[in-house]
C-alpha cells in the first residue's frame, strides 16, 4: 500500500476545506496510508524584501527536507511545473507505488518553495497556469489522490 505523506507550509482555518480533506481521506483508506504533515510560515515583515522571503524559504524547506524520508518519491507544488491529466497522474501514482512505495508531496507557502527544496525533488508539479489558494491546492491535492488511485484500482468514481 503507498505511503502518501503531504508536507504543507501554513495551517488549514475554513473548516469546509478541513471537512473536505477528511471526506477524502476517510475514502482513501482502501488505497494508501495519508498523512498531512503542517509547518507554520516563517515569520516575516508585511512587505518583506527578496532577501528576507529567500532567507524563509530557505528555513521552511530545509525544516520540510529533514523529515522526509529518504527512501520518498519527493513532488514539489509549484507553477513552473509539469501539468499532468488524470491519467498521467494515475500512472505516475502507480510507478511510485511499485518503485518507492512511499510518496511526499511538497506545497509551500504563498511565497512558494526554495530553490533547494525544489532540486531536492524527483518531480515538479503543477495544477494549473491560474493561481489557486494554497488552501483550496489541498483540497484539490487529495481530491486528485483519490481520483487516480480509483483508476489505478478500477473503480468509477473517474468518468
Amino acid at each position: 500500500m503507498l505511503n502518501v505523506k503531504i508536507y504543507v507550509t501554513g495551517t488549514l482555518k475554513e473548516q469546509y476545506y478541513k471537512d473536505a480533506i477528511a471526506e477524502y481521506k476517510k475514502r482513501l483508506n482502501a488505497y494508501c496510508k495519508l498523512d498531512i504533515i503542517e509547518y507554520k510560515e516563517y515569520k516575516i515583515p508585511e512587505n518583506p524584501s527578496e532577501k528576507q522571503i529567500e532567507q524563509a524559504l530557505a528555513v521552511e524547506g530545509q525544516k520540510i527536507l529533514s523529515d522526509i524520508s529518504p527512501k520518498a518519491y519527493k513532488i514539489a507544488m509549484c507553477v513552473e511545473g509539469k501539468q499532468l491529466s488524470s491519467e498521467e497522474f494515475a500512472e505516475k501514482l502507480d510507478q511510485i507505488s511499485t518503485t518507492n512505495g512511499e510518496l511526499a508531496i511538497i506545497i509551500g507557502s504563498s511565497y512558494g518553495l526554495s530553490d533547494e527544496l525544489k532540486r531536492a525533488c524527483d518531480y515538479r508539479l503543477s495544477v494549473s497556469k491560474m493561481t489557486l489558494t494554497h488552501q483550496m491546492l489541498r483540497v484539490w491535492l487529495v481530491e486528485i489522490i483519490y481520483r487516480c488511485l480509483s483508476i489505478n484500482h478500477g473503480g468509477k468514481y473517474h468518468k
